[in-house]
């Protein structure tokens, strides 16, 4: 069974790893439910959880399937969803977080969860015309209704998250963060020190490319989010990502561990309030995935990952440019 940790100070306790459930449903070619209901059904049977979704995932269909996946299972369970998109005009469309809307938001995705709570609340993206202290109110009293229990923020900056945690302490802070991508370091890390925030990294594998197995984007089909929203995966930039992934291969090796496995164990070795959030529809490499809570990285393993970036600098974006404007630094 999969150890345990914190985030945050509010008294949320999940598994070591959670399942990011958005690629049931979204960006990552066609969704097959069957494997997917049955891969959330193993996660839970190997202590696996916490589950993350989104109202805009599908949209609404990754909702759907989790309710429908965790129906007489709830009482074992976690969700993760989140609030704050324009929805039907695409995923980067806008941000909508006024008050009123939020609450619609959350009415619907309790619905659709087949619930009458959500573990944790996030803001998906900053609304920079709605102020911030508006949106903690709402779901502070949201949280006072029992509709939620506990407050987060995704891709949201220093003052957003000083902002919002003085009026609703947050508990997690969902953002992109793994070896080849440490934009919280010099600034976001202290701050969730100082409040004592946990931190939920998505894309914990690079959407793939720290496991050494992605693909060059061309080879995609359109109805994957890669095949044009990733430009690390794009051209001269995947050739000169690929040493990155040779690094965490070649510190694989030894352990007899896989590179994603690597990847993981880096991050729960980094800190104890780390809880990431790998996507996948299918049982196999859900179990990869999870044997990342056993391995254990040697001092000189986790400082030659910390370190890969010093040696080996990024190449390109990790979105594309309307994505990039609503990250909020």
């Amino acid at each position: 069974m999969l150890s345990r940790r914190k985030l945050g100070r509010q008294g949320l306790e999940v598994s070591a790893l959670g399942l990011g459930c958005m690629g049931m449903s979204h960006a990552y070619g066609q969704p097959d439910d069957q494997e997917s209901i049955a891969t959330i059904h193993r996660a839970i049977e190997l202590g696996c959880t916490f589950f993350d979704t989104a109202e805009v995932y599908g949209p609404f269909t990754n909702e759907e399937l989790l309710g429908r996946a965790l129906k007489g299972r709830r009482d074992q369970a976690q969700i993760a969803t989140k609030f704050g998109f324009v929805i039907g005009q695409g995923l980067f469309a806008g941000a909508d977080s006024r008050p009123h809307h939020v609450r619609e938001v959350v009415e619907a995705s309790l619905k659709r969860l087949q619930t009458d709570h959500i573990d944790l609340l996030y803001q998906h993206r900053v609304d920079p015309e709605t102020p911030i202290e508006d949106v903690a109110g709402t779901v502070k009293d949201m949280i006072a209704e029992g509709k939620v229990l506990h407050f987060g923020l995704s891709e949201a900056g220093v003052d957003t998250i000083r902002r919002a945690h003085a009026v609703q302490p947050v508990s997690a802070l969902q953002s992109e963060y793994s070896i080849w991508e440490r934009n919280l370091d010099a600034d976001i890390m202290p701050v969730l020190d100082e409040l004592g925030i946990g931190l939920v990294p998505f894309s914990p594998l690079g959407r793939g490319f720290l496991t050494g197995t992605a693909k060059r984007a061309e080879e995609y089909p359109a109805d994957d989010f890669r095949s044009k929203g990733d430009p690390r995966l794009q051209g001269e930039n995947y050739d000169a990502n690929m040493r990155i992934a040779n690094l965490v291969r070649e510190i694989a090796a030894p352990h007899g561990a896989t590179p994603g496995q690597v990847a993981l164990a880096w991050l729960l070795q980094l800190r104890d309030d780390i809880v990431p959030i790998p996507g996948t529809k299918r049982r196999g490499y859900l179990e990869e995935n999870l044997g990342a809570d056993k391995l254990v990285l040697s001092t000189e393993d986790v400082e030659r990952l910390k370190g890969a970036l010093g040696t080996f600098s990024v190449s390109g974006e990790r979105y594309g440019a309307a994505a990039m404007a609503m990250v909020d630094r």
